[in-house]
């Protein structure tokens, strides 16, 4: 049975209510695997196959993420959400400050912010680590969320954050808090495809959890592969390929004439 695709004022509305799931997907295949085990939610950069990924899960609410700096002014970033919704994106999220958040959302353009850990301004938190350990950093957490419900976001992912603070700040704001590391409290849990499929090759989160072993059957795949591709080269060489059966022919008094012509 077909799912529908769930709307803002429905995503809304499970606050408090329902727990939903997000994934990041990188690719058609993952998009359309998530939309059949019934997550709810994915999230994909544009740098990667966006109009594949939207018809491998139609009836998927679908967030489309922007890279962080490439939009220098609220023209060009307004051009390229309003792109990105036309062929087929259900929400933008919005890496940079509140002013391109709020000209987002100002155009009616469901849009998503960032809090806690943010990864593109690691050096701000001491690299690669959890935030909001303490009451100012916790309270500074709680801070943006109210400052990125105010611009107008619908949703606000918060990420690697200490679960009291994260669930009191999603009991205490309207805005749909999406935990990446954060605890039960928050209204949607996220995790990386890679994660969740097994095949993350670099450092494994500790909040993530893997469900899979994928890592093993691509490197199967890939030695089938490699084997394949030997062999064509091999028939290459040897003349084993093509075949016969692989050949287009052409008439022979054609063939005739095509020569004839040449000489002539």
């Amino acid at each position: 049975m077909t799912k529908n695709k769930l709307t803002v004022k429905e995503i809304l509305n499970c606050k408090g209510c329902n727990k939903l799931t997000e994934v990041y997907t990188h690719n058609p295949l993952e998009a359309e695997s998530c939309e059949l085990a019934g997550i709810e939610l994915i999230v994909s950069s544009e740098r990667n196959d966006i109009q594949g990924i939207r018809q491998a899960a139609k009836n998927t609410f679908f967030t489309v993420g922007l890279q962080y700096g490439k939009y220098l002014s609220e023209l060009e970033i307004l051009n390229r959400c309003f792109d990105l919704y036309e062929n087929g994106a259900d929400a933008i999220y919005c890496p940079q400050s509140y002013k391109f958040i709020k000209a987002i959302a100002d155009e009616g353009i469901p849009v998503v912010g960032h809090t806690g850990f943010i990864p593109y301004k690691s050096t701000f938190y001491g690299g690669f680590k959890a935030y909001g350990k303490n009451a100012l950093e916790a309270k500074k957490i709680y801070e943006q969320t109210l400052k990125l419900q105010d611009a107008g976001a619908f949703a606000v992912e918060i990420e690697i954050v200490p679960y009291k603070v994260a669930d009191y700040i999603s009991k205490n704001v309207e805005v749909f808090m999406i935990g990446m590391g954060s605890g039960v409290g928050c209204d949607a849990q996220y995790l990386f495809s890679e994660d969740v499929l097994g095949y993350n090759k670099g450092h494994i989160p500790r909040h993530a959890k893997v469900y899979s072993n994928l890592a093993k059957d691509f490197e199967k795949i890939k030695l089938k592969s490699i084997e394949a591709y030997k062999s064509f080269k091999d028939d290459v060489i040897s003349s084993n390929y093509p075949e016969k059966k692989h050949d287009l022919n052409i008439p022979k008094e054609e063939y005739e004439k095509f020569i004839k012509n040449i000489d002539s």
